[in-house]
């Protein structure tokens, strides 16, 4: 069966909610890695909004879901239908603001989601949006492209896997001053839960 993705860390401590987007319905348990789909945030300002997420170096063109948090604070990700689309977190920075744009995506998903999958074997599983997300290196480009068609550039820094116990969460999640992403998935290996144990964290810094 698919295994489970934990983002790690509590968001709502790190990036307070602010204007702009808000809940318009729906709940999810997403971010625990369930498999329902995420509650719907509205986005007023939309010409700069990311709407898809470019990654040439893993062929990756994937549309952006705007996302909010989930009850215990921390950031839903997408459903397993939206496999193959990128989750951002829409109460935070935009890409090309100051701080932090925090983008997450499946590393796996079912490949047929809403099904009973295979017991004890993987053959109902596929490769999720992220699913190469960690062969990334420093100086990959990164590319989001906002809803007025803008082109924002952004090259890597660091590609760097953390245990989801001891996720750094100042670190990944905290302030900075120039405009930056972080694009995250899971990683690691699958516990016995099956959990991946780990998240791979991407940062990039927008290209000047």
């Amino acid at each position: 069966m698919a295994a489970l993705c934990v983002v790690a860390a509590v968001l709502l401590r790190v990036f307070p909610p602010g204007p702009g987007s808000g809940p318009a319905g729906g709940r999810s348990a997403a971010g625990t890695g369930a498999t329902a789909e995420p509650r719907v945030v509205r986005v007023t300002d939309t010409s700069s909004a990311p709407v898809r997420l470019r990654i040439p170096a893993l062929g990756v063109s994937a549309g952006v879901l705007p996302l909010a948090l989930d009850d215990g604070g921390t950031l839903d990700a997408p459903g397993f239908r939206h496999a193959m689309e990128v989750g951002w977190y829409a109460h935070g920075p935009r890409p090309g603001e100051p701080g932090p744009a925090v983008l997450v995506g499946h590393r796996d998903a079912p490949a047929n989601p809403g099904t009973v999958p295979v017991v004890g074997g993987r053959d109902d599983i596929k490769n999720a949006v992220f699913a190469k997300l960690g062969r990334l290196r420093p100086g990959d480009l990164v590319e989001a492209e906002l809803g007025d068609g803008r082109r924002v550039p952004f090259r890597v820094t660091s590609v760097d896997t953390y245990p989801t116990r001891a996720f750094p969460t100042e670190l990944v999640y905290g302030p900075v001053p120039d405009p930056q992403l972080r694009l995250i998935t899971c990683g690691g290996i699958i516990d016995a839960r099956g959990h991946w144990d780990s998240n791979v964290v991407v940062s990039a810094a927008a290209v000047r």
